[in-house]
Protein backbone atom coordinates (compact mmCIF):
# COMPACT_ATOMS: atom_id res chain seq x y z
CA UNK A 1 0.00 0.00 0.00
CA UNK A 2 2.95 2.18 -0.36
CA UNK A 3 4.40 4.30 2.73
CA UNK A 4 2.31 5.44 5.96
CA UNK A 5 1.26 8.88 6.28
CA UNK A 6 4.10 9.32 9.25
CA UNK A 7 6.44 8.41 6.91
CA UNK A 8 5.60 11.35 4.46
CA UNK A 9 5.31 13.91 7.16
CA UNK A 10 9.23 12.91 8.25
CA UNK A 11 9.84 13.72 4.84
CA UNK A 12 8.41 17.31 4.65
CA UNK A 13 9.95 18.00 7.89
CA UNK A 14 13.46 17.49 6.40
CA UNK A 15 12.49 19.35 3.13
CA UNK A 16 13.52 22.65 4.70
CA UNK A 17 17.23 21.13 4.99
CA UNK A 18 17.74 19.98 1.19
CA UNK A 19 20.02 22.84 0.23
CA UNK A 20 22.35 21.81 3.13
CA UNK A 21 22.14 18.09 1.65
CA UNK A 22 22.88 19.45 -1.78
CA UNK A 23 26.32 20.80 -0.29
CA UNK A 24 27.06 17.57 1.74
CA UNK A 25 26.81 15.76 -1.54
CA UNK A 26 30.14 17.35 -2.97
CA UNK A 27 31.93 15.62 -0.45
CA UNK A 28 32.87 12.67 -2.60
CA UNK A 29 31.96 9.84 -0.42
CA UNK A 30 28.53 11.19 0.86
CA UNK A 31 27.76 12.23 -3.02
CA UNK A 32 28.63 9.00 -4.55
CA UNK A 33 26.28 7.06 -1.84
CA UNK A 34 23.72 9.71 -2.06
CA UNK A 35 23.32 9.52 -5.47
CA UNK A 36 23.04 5.52 -5.87
CA UNK A 37 20.31 5.33 -3.43
CA UNK A 38 18.41 8.46 -4.41
CA UNK A 39 19.11 9.48 -8.26
CA UNK A 40 19.90 6.06 -9.26
CA UNK A 41 18.27 5.88 -12.77
CA UNK A 42 17.19 9.44 -12.54
CA UNK A 43 16.41 10.95 -15.94
CA UNK A 44 13.83 14.08 -15.58
CA UNK A 45 13.11 17.27 -18.37
CA UNK A 46 12.05 20.66 -17.69
CA UNK A 47 8.84 21.46 -20.60
CA UNK A 48 8.99 24.90 -21.18
CA UNK A 49 5.66 26.35 -21.14
CA UNK A 50 3.74 26.39 -24.36
CA UNK A 51 3.22 30.21 -24.89
CA UNK A 52 6.71 30.93 -24.37
CA UNK A 53 8.05 29.15 -26.98
CA UNK A 54 8.93 29.88 -30.42
CA UNK A 55 8.16 27.15 -32.86
CA UNK A 56 9.18 26.36 -36.68
CA UNK A 57 6.00 26.60 -38.40
CA UNK A 58 6.35 23.22 -40.32
CA UNK A 59 6.18 21.58 -37.09
CA UNK A 60 2.89 20.69 -37.11
CA UNK A 61 0.73 17.34 -34.29
CA UNK A 62 -2.71 16.63 -35.38
CA UNK A 63 -3.57 19.43 -37.35
CA UNK A 64 -1.81 21.94 -34.79
CA UNK A 65 1.78 23.71 -33.50
CA UNK A 66 3.39 21.15 -31.61
CA UNK A 67 3.76 22.37 -28.09
CA UNK A 68 5.53 21.06 -25.23
CA UNK A 69 2.75 20.06 -23.35
CA UNK A 70 2.34 17.63 -26.18
CA UNK A 71 4.34 15.41 -24.45
CA UNK A 72 2.67 14.89 -21.40
CA UNK A 73 -0.37 14.21 -22.83
CA UNK A 74 0.65 11.81 -25.36
CA UNK A 75 2.08 9.93 -22.18
CA UNK A 76 -1.48 10.18 -20.31
CA UNK A 77 -2.91 8.83 -23.48
CA UNK A 78 -0.58 6.00 -23.73
CA UNK A 79 -0.64 5.16 -20.20
CA UNK A 80 -2.66 2.02 -18.49
CA UNK A 81 -2.78 4.10 -14.66
CA UNK A 82 -3.05 7.11 -14.06
CA UNK A 83 -3.21 8.64 -10.27
CA UNK A 84 -3.14 12.62 -9.26
CA UNK A 85 -1.64 13.27 -5.81
CA UNK A 86 -3.71 15.06 -3.42
CA UNK A 87 -1.21 17.55 -2.47
CA UNK A 88 2.54 18.38 -4.09
CA UNK A 89 4.88 17.58 -0.89
CA UNK A 90 7.01 20.63 -2.06
CA UNK A 91 4.32 23.30 -1.58
CA UNK A 92 2.89 21.20 1.37
CA UNK A 93 6.31 21.50 3.30
CA UNK A 94 6.75 24.62 1.88
CA UNK A 95 3.56 25.74 3.12
CA UNK A 96 3.65 27.49 -0.04
CA UNK A 97 1.70 30.95 -0.18
CA UNK A 98 1.79 31.65 -3.63
CA UNK A 99 0.30 28.09 -5.45
CA UNK A 100 -2.20 25.72 -4.68
CA UNK A 101 -0.61 22.85 -2.54
CA UNK A 102 -3.59 20.74 -3.61
CA UNK A 103 -2.31 20.47 -7.10
CA UNK A 104 -0.41 17.44 -6.99
CA UNK A 105 1.72 15.64 -9.37
CA UNK A 106 0.32 12.98 -11.63
CA UNK A 107 1.87 9.69 -11.64
CA UNK A 108 1.62 7.12 -14.79
CA UNK A 109 1.87 3.41 -15.39
CA UNK A 110 1.74 0.10 -13.23
CA UNK A 111 3.95 0.98 -9.97
CA UNK A 112 1.19 3.90 -9.26
CA UNK A 113 -1.02 1.33 -8.17
CA UNK A 114 0.74 1.32 -4.79
CA UNK A 115 0.70 4.16 -3.51
CA UNK A 116 -0.66 4.94 -0.47
CA UNK A 117 -4.72 5.84 -1.18
CA UNK A 118 -4.63 8.60 1.01
CA UNK A 119 -2.85 10.91 -0.70
CA UNK A 120 -4.79 10.80 -3.89
CA UNK A 121 -6.61 9.27 -6.37
CA UNK A 122 -6.96 7.23 -9.52
CA UNK A 123 -8.33 9.28 -12.63
CA UNK A 124 -9.19 8.66 -15.69
CA UNK A 125 -7.37 9.70 -18.78
CA UNK A 126 -9.61 12.70 -19.33
CA UNK A 127 -9.02 13.37 -15.52
CA UNK A 128 -5.85 13.36 -16.08
CA UNK A 129 -5.73 15.84 -19.26
CA UNK A 130 -7.73 17.77 -17.12
CA UNK A 131 -5.03 18.48 -14.11
CA UNK A 132 -2.81 18.95 -16.35
CA UNK A 133 -4.05 22.03 -17.93
CA UNK A 134 -5.36 23.51 -15.20
CA UNK A 135 -1.77 22.97 -13.67
CA UNK A 136 -0.43 25.07 -16.96
CA UNK A 137 -3.06 27.50 -16.67
CA UNK A 138 -2.28 28.81 -12.88
CA UNK A 139 1.69 28.85 -14.04
CA UNK A 140 3.21 25.76 -13.15
CA UNK A 141 5.93 24.02 -15.10
CA UNK A 142 5.94 20.50 -16.11
CA UNK A 143 9.13 17.96 -14.93
CA UNK A 144 8.52 14.47 -16.95
CA UNK A 145 10.83 11.37 -16.31
CA UNK A 146 11.87 9.01 -14.04
CA UNK A 147 12.49 10.28 -10.45
CA UNK A 148 13.72 7.56 -8.18
CA UNK A 149 12.93 9.82 -5.18
CA UNK A 150 9.33 9.38 -5.74
CA UNK A 151 10.00 5.63 -5.94
CA UNK A 152 11.37 6.05 -2.55
CA UNK A 153 9.19 8.33 -0.56
CA UNK A 154 6.16 6.83 -1.77
CA UNK A 155 7.13 3.34 -1.24
CA UNK A 156 6.52 1.93 -5.18
CA UNK A 157 8.08 -0.35 -7.35
CA UNK A 158 9.58 -0.76 -9.93
CA UNK A 159 10.46 2.41 -10.83
CA UNK A 160 10.82 1.73 -14.87
CA UNK A 161 6.57 1.50 -14.34
CA UNK A 162 6.28 4.95 -12.78
CA UNK A 163 6.47 7.83 -14.70
CA UNK A 164 6.68 11.24 -12.97
CA UNK A 165 4.39 14.44 -14.27
CA UNK A 166 5.70 17.38 -11.37
CA UNK A 167 3.73 20.56 -11.71
CA UNK A 168 6.83 22.88 -10.23
CA UNK A 169 6.81 26.19 -8.52
CA UNK A 170 9.51 28.70 -8.24
CA UNK A 171 9.05 29.02 -5.09
CA UNK A 172 8.82 26.05 -3.74
CA UNK A 173 10.08 23.57 -6.13
CA UNK A 174 12.62 20.68 -4.52
CA UNK A 175 14.94 20.80 -7.54
CA UNK A 176 15.98 24.65 -6.76
CA UNK A 177 18.42 22.69 -5.15
CA UNK A 178 20.06 21.67 -8.59
CA UNK A 179 22.75 24.31 -8.31
CA UNK A 180 24.09 22.94 -5.09
CA UNK A 181 24.26 19.48 -6.07
CA UNK A 182 27.25 17.73 -7.92
CA UNK A 183 27.24 18.02 -11.63
CA UNK A 184 27.07 14.51 -12.36
CA UNK A 185 23.58 14.42 -10.58
CA UNK A 186 22.57 18.10 -12.21
CA UNK A 187 22.94 16.11 -15.34
CA UNK A 188 20.42 13.69 -14.69
CA UNK A 189 18.20 17.13 -14.96
CA UNK A 190 17.95 18.77 -18.39
CA UNK A 191 16.62 20.51 -20.81
CA UNK A 192 14.04 19.37 -23.42
CA UNK A 193 15.76 18.97 -26.61
CA UNK A 194 16.29 21.90 -29.16
CA UNK A 195 15.93 24.46 -26.54
CA UNK A 196 17.57 27.77 -26.98
CA UNK A 197 17.67 30.57 -24.20
CA UNK A 198 18.68 33.80 -25.67
CA UNK A 199 18.70 37.51 -24.40
CA UNK A 200 18.43 40.76 -26.56
CA UNK A 201 21.24 43.06 -25.45
CA UNK A 202 19.31 45.85 -26.93
CA UNK A 203 16.05 45.30 -25.19
CA UNK A 204 17.29 44.61 -22.11
CA UNK A 205 17.48 47.19 -19.55
CA UNK A 206 19.06 45.01 -16.87
CA UNK A 207 16.48 45.49 -14.30
CA UNK A 208 17.13 42.26 -12.54
CA UNK A 209 13.32 41.23 -12.40
CA UNK A 210 14.55 37.53 -14.16
CA UNK A 211 16.80 37.30 -11.74
CA UNK A 212 14.21 37.36 -8.03
CA UNK A 213 13.01 34.60 -7.53
CA UNK A 214 12.28 33.30 -10.90
CA UNK A 215 14.61 30.76 -11.88
CA UNK A 216 14.29 27.38 -10.37
CA UNK A 217 17.96 26.99 -11.17
CA UNK A 218 19.69 30.28 -10.32
CA UNK A 219 20.59 30.19 -14.18
CA UNK A 220 20.01 33.89 -14.93
CA UNK A 221 22.14 37.31 -13.67
CA UNK A 222 22.83 40.35 -14.19
CA UNK A 223 26.60 41.08 -15.82
CA UNK A 224 27.19 44.74 -16.97
CA UNK A 225 23.85 46.02 -16.41
CA UNK A 226 23.10 43.21 -18.98
CA UNK A 227 20.92 39.68 -18.08
CA UNK A 228 23.21 36.49 -18.90
CA UNK A 229 21.68 32.66 -18.96
CA UNK A 230 24.68 30.22 -18.04
CA UNK A 231 24.65 26.88 -18.36
CA UNK A 232 22.30 25.95 -15.51
CA UNK A 233 19.50 26.94 -17.48
CA UNK A 234 16.74 23.78 -17.83
CA UNK A 235 15.01 26.04 -20.61
CA UNK A 236 11.09 26.52 -18.44
CA UNK A 237 10.90 29.87 -19.89
CA UNK A 238 9.95 31.74 -16.90
CA UNK A 239 12.41 34.06 -17.24
CA UNK A 240 10.68 34.81 -20.59
CA UNK A 241 7.37 35.75 -19.52
CA UNK A 242 8.34 38.14 -16.64
CA UNK A 243 10.77 39.85 -18.62
CA UNK A 244 8.78 43.53 -18.95
CA UNK A 245 11.20 44.22 -21.66
CA UNK A 246 10.60 41.01 -23.72
CA UNK A 247 14.14 40.90 -23.92
CA UNK A 248 14.64 37.25 -23.53
CA UNK A 249 13.31 34.50 -25.67
CA UNK A 250 13.51 30.82 -25.87
CA UNK A 251 13.05 29.16 -29.32
CA UNK A 252 12.82 25.60 -30.12
CA UNK A 253 15.86 24.85 -32.98
CA UNK A 254 15.08 21.05 -33.45
CA UNK A 255 11.56 20.15 -35.64
CA UNK A 256 11.52 16.41 -34.14
CA UNK A 257 11.61 17.17 -30.56
CA UNK A 258 8.89 15.87 -29.92
CA UNK A 259 9.45 12.41 -31.26
CA UNK A 260 13.36 12.83 -29.95
CA UNK A 261 11.98 13.12 -26.06
CA UNK A 262 9.01 10.86 -26.27
CA UNK A 263 11.45 8.30 -27.55
CA UNK A 264 14.39 9.23 -24.73
CA UNK A 265 11.83 8.86 -21.92
CA UNK A 266 9.81 5.85 -23.40
CA UNK A 267 13.81 4.29 -22.81
CA UNK A 268 13.70 4.56 -19.22
CA UNK A 269 9.65 4.26 -17.88
CA UNK A 270 7.33 1.90 -19.57
CA UNK A 271 4.16 2.81 -19.03
CA UNK A 272 1.80 0.72 -20.88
Amino acid sequence: MGRPVWFVELIKRTFSKRFIIGKMMKIPVVGSFIKKMVFGGDDIIFLPKDYVVLVQQSVVYAGQMVLPSHIVEYFIEEASFHWVMNFCICRSASKCKDYPIELGCLFLGEAARGINPQFGRPVSKEEALAHVRRCRQLGLVHLIGRNKLDELWLGVKPGEKLLSVCNCCPCCCLYKVLPYLPSDIGGMFTKMPGVIMNVDEHLCQGCGICTQGVCFTNAIHVFNKKAVISNECRGCGRCVEICPQKAISLTITDPTFLETTITHISHVVDVK
